[in-house]
């Protein structure tokens, strides 16, 4: 039995937000003082670094849980399957639905319910729940869904990222221009003697010096909204973090699969950073003595930022609709998808187009 994915969605929000829109911003460093830097030179060395040069945000009157509806939708369309087949609806995020305005989070219900609400349907079996795992969310969702399928336990599930960090970021952190909103989705189906689907996973998670990597604090700016909290990040600690340790857990994912490395054609990495990335897959491919193919990793983070849980699956639909330039996946193609968040939580899935 195999766990194999037979469709895929995603939704992209329609507002794009360039990095010269941040060139009025106030930025202020940890100790609440104003950069003397210019915001042109910030914003320069932003983009050299990160690759990212604009991302999109939903708007005001959007959700969450409705773009996930949506991303969700077009996955089931994408499949062909009876929605009410499903048995479990897995929705990973990690700050609910934020309203506009306000930065309270709103997960009751969670945002799995409100997603099987939104498409109607009454099955009572199909189990909706929320997977809390930083960025990494939607490949932990679908490897749950994996061992559902594996155990006889599942059939049909449904796996969303969904966020909106837009939301949640203080727009005097230089770190604000990082984050973006977005949802994707796939379907996964239990299917017989198939040459396809997942082959292997890997999973960790460190939590002893690493768990305070990202959290929630107050604005940088003094005096600003004071007791309100906003995402933060202590980027170096996380970026050293995840060069250590996603390419070990990479190469335990493929070695477990049996697969030689020459056999990967394309590798799906969370879109947090570029040059991270990039590092990330000479490590790995180091680590079997091999040099880094071409076109081996597409990309969008240039365009559409940091989304979070939603990069992998968002990425991933994009290139099997033939959306990203230089990159297409052919029949029994072998890729790794990996991701990295949270500043604690790593995985990594082989899987066979």
């Amino acid at each position: 039995m195999k766990s194999v994915i037979t469709g895929n969605g995603s939704f992209i929000p329609s507002i794009t937000i360039k990095n010269s829109d941040f060139s009025e911003h106030q930025f202020y460093d940890d100790n609440k003082e104003l950069f003397t830097t210019s915001n042109e030179v910030i914003i320069e060395k932003f983009k050299s670094i990160t690759g990212i040069g604009e991302r999109r945000y939903v708007k005001d009157n959007i959700n969450s849980s409705d773009i996930a509806t949506i991303a969700a939708q077009r996955a089931i369309d994408d499949s062909g399957i009876d929605p009410e087949e499903l048995d479990y609806i897995i929705v990973a995020q990690n700050f609910g639905d934020v309203k506009k305005g306000s930065i309270q989070t709103d997960i009751l219900p969670s945002l799995a319910a409100r997603v099987k609400h939104n498409l109607k349907i009454k099955n009572s079996n199909c189990v909706a729940y929320d997977i809390i795992f930083g960025c990494p969310g939607w490949l932990q969702g679908v490897i749950q869904a994996h061992i559902y399928i594996k155990s006889g336990e599942a059939q049909k599930c449904l796996v969303i990222g969904s966020e909106t960090l837009s939301r949640v970021v203080d727009n005097h952190d230089r770190d604000s221009m990082i984050f973006a909103d977005g949802a994707g989705a796939c379907i996964m189906e239990a299917k017989e003697n198939s040459e396809n689907g997942i082959l292997s996973y890997a999973a960790l998670s460190d939590t002893i010096e690493e768990s305070n990597y990202l959290y929630f604090g107050e604005s940088n700016k003094p005096n600003t909204n004071e007791g309100v909290r906003y995402i933060k990040m202590l980027g170096r600690k996380i970026y050293e973090y995840s060069l250590n340790n996603v390419p070990l857990a990479m190469k335990k994912a493929l070695d477990k699969s049996g697969t030689p490395i020459e056999e990967v054609k394309k590798i799906f990495i969370h879109q947090a950073n570029e040059k991270m990335d990039e590092a990330i897959i000479k490590r790995f491919f180091r680590l079997y003595k091999s040099q880094v193919p071409e076109n081996v990793m597409p990309m969008n983070i240039h365009k559409l930022g940091n989304s979070s849980v939603a990069t992998i699956p968002t990425l991933l639909d994009l290139v099997l609709k033939g959306k990203i330039e230089n990159h297409n996946l052919n029949e029994g193609d072998v890729i790794i998808l990996a991701s990295v968040g949270a500043g604690m939580n790593i995985n990594a899935v082989v899987y066979k187009h």
